[in-house]
């Protein structure tokens, strides 16, 4: 069962459950520490601010939970950027796993807006990696961001915004994607299919 944590805030709580529910996904909505714990898999949505969201993560007792989870944990968009150890959004402390930070975007040429909103190529991944088996070399997705994670060894895929941005992301047992799989068609369907799917940590 996938446990996909309600305790974040923000509009994609739906569309998460929805995406999920296509490809035959066994899950629960929950902000039930025990069930997180147990749970097979975990997905960590958000949309909205770095602030809100921990504050909520903090009032339901859930951020040492989240930090204690050894099986695959996957955050969503806000839910990705939670992972690093602070935003600087409000300067908020986030969940401390991944060891980078996450900064703001910026207009760095002519036509280069922010928010970074449509679709995006996904670059530099490798096809054998698995979240991104069966993908499309000139796969699509949906970005809606403001704020990016910097660039470490926990990249396993970018776009390109006037810079590289993190796309997904992995540290450990959490993994991250900064756009929707959930709004991305068969690109995004595919990476949720991988996540749900897999048996072992690559």
């Amino acid at each position: 069962m996938i446990a996909v944590v309600k305790n974040t805030g923000g509009t994609n709580l739906n569309s998460v459950c929805n995406a999920l529910a296509r490809i035959g996904a066994t899950f629960t909505v929950t902000g039930d520490a025990d069930v997180i714990r147990t749970a097979e898999k975990v997905v960590l949505p958000g949309v909205g601010a770095a602030a809100h969201a921990m504050r909520r993560l903090n009032e339901a007792n859930l951020v040492p939970v989240l930090r204690g989870l050894s099986q695959p944990v996957l955050g969503i968009c806000l839910g990705m950027q939670l992972l690093f150890e602070q935003s600087e959004e409000g300067a908020t402390p986030c969940l401390g796993i991944i060891p980078g930070d996450v900064r703001a975007l910026k207009p760095s040429a002519p036509g280069i807006r922010v928010p970074h909103m449509g679709w995006n190529r996904l670059i530099d991944f490798d096809p054998d990696y698995p979240l991104c088996r069966s993908l499309q070399s000139h796969a699509c997705v949906y970005f809606v961001h403001s704020f990016a994670a910097t660039m470490g060894p926990w990249v396993k895929a970018i776009a390109i915004h006037g810079q590289s941005v993190p796309a997904i992301v992995q540290f450990k047992n959490f993994f991250g994607c900064q756009f929707h799989p959930e709004k991305s068609a068969k690109a995004g369907e595919v990476i949720l299919r991988n996540f749900i799917n897999m048996r072992d940590l690559p």
